[in-house]
């Protein structure tokens, strides 16, 4: 079910990561995380580089910036939202025991798993750090209220993480607590990054609590997505084997409704397939074809679609400028490039 001509990143954010602010984001990340013979900073380096796209530190720049802010006084706390994010990606890699994350071996794999916890840990006390860092040009007032945002949105990953591990092969309950376990899982990182931007960038209660509320619509619609991407891209565009959610039992959005929409009859086998982590032969291509039957992906990228709405709807409050122009096109970008 590979959606032809899909691109992992299309133009749109590739010409972000070569704008000045990704250009500068890039750079000093290379600077803080230098090469050394110092083996916590080489496993975090692994870890964080080559970067991404740095999608999260670009939104708190362009938050910032958005609410009249300096993207350059607000340099070290964006890159502190990608420290907490890879963070829970190396301790993900533990749980879920994958061997692949962005196309290489997985920090566990490649550095052992004791160490992976320490540098995931370490990675998460330098998130803090990075607010610290960044205090000197924001009330001293918006400096704590950044820090408790940082705080509740990892109290919030935790929460969505434990909840996700209690969904496991369960697609009753899934079917019910599967907003609120992405809210927590995915949505409150992305919150956390537009709130912090904002705040630093020195906007007022209001206006910070509305990019809030944008991030996490975004941060929603994208864990959506990135359900959606392991019926219609291939693992060389993933960067992870599209098997991954089977073998995990995870329920995610098309599985959902899928199982929503199915006979008994296939409820039953969908929950075997499950319970058998997607080992048995023809198990994803049957996956596959019911999907298929049941229209899951589309009515997944429906709710996709949505959210990715309701965050560009939070713009409207913002006096209209470039960085304005790049959150809502973030929005765009979500949803386009899985149709």
């Amino acid at each position: 079910m590979t959606v032809t001509g899909f691109t992992r990143y299309p133009p749109f954010i590739d010409d972000l990561a070569r704008s000045e602010s990704g250009r500068l984001l890039h750079a000093e990340l290379g600077r803080r995380w230098p090469e050394t013979t110092d083996q916590l900073v080489t496993i975090a380096r692994y870890a964080l580089l080559p970067a991404g796209k740095l999608l999260r530190p670009m939104m708190a720049l362009h938050a910032a910036e958005a609410v009249g802010g300096s993207p350059r006084d607000v340099l070290a706390a964006a890159l502190g939202m990608e420290y907490l994010h890879v963070a829970t990606l190396v301790h993900d890699d533990i749980i879920d025991a994958d061997t692949l994350r962005r196309g290489r071996p997985a920090v566990p794999v490649a550095f052992g798993i004791p160490n992976a916890i320490v540098v995931g840990d370490h990675l998460i006390f330098s998130a803090f750090q990075s607010i610290v860092d960044s205090g000197g040009a924001a009330p001293p007032s918006h400096v704590a209220a950044a820090v408790a945002a940082l705080a509740e949105a990892g109290q919030d990953l935790c929460r969505g993480q434990m909840l996700e591990a209690q969904l496991v092969g369960d697609l009753d309950a899934g079917a019910r607590w599967y907003p609120e376990m992405i809210r927590l899982k995915t949505g409150s990182l992305f919150r956390a990054v537009c709130h912090i931007g904002a705040l630093l960038g020195g906007a007022d209660p209001d206006v910070a609590s509305g990019l809030a509320r944008y991030g996490e619509h975004l941060g929603t619609a994208f864990q959506i997505r990135d359900d959606l991407l392991s019926y219609v891209a291939t693992p060389e565009q993933t960067g992870k084997p599209a098997t991954s959610d089977l073998n995990n039992g995870r329920p995610t959005l098309p599985l959902l409704l899928a199982y929503d929409a199915a006979t008994d009859t296939s409820r039953v086998e969908l929950m075997a397939v499950l319970h058998r982590r997607g080992a048995g032969p023809g198990d994803v291509e049957w996956v596959a074809g019911l999907l298929a039957e049941v229209g899951a992906v589309e009515a997944a990228r429906r709710q996709m679609v949505e959210h990715a709405e309701r965050a560009r709807a939070e713009l409207a409050v913002l006096a209209p400028s470039a960085s304005v122009n790049v959150l809502a096109g973030i929005a765009h970008w979500m949803t386009s490039e899985t149709a």
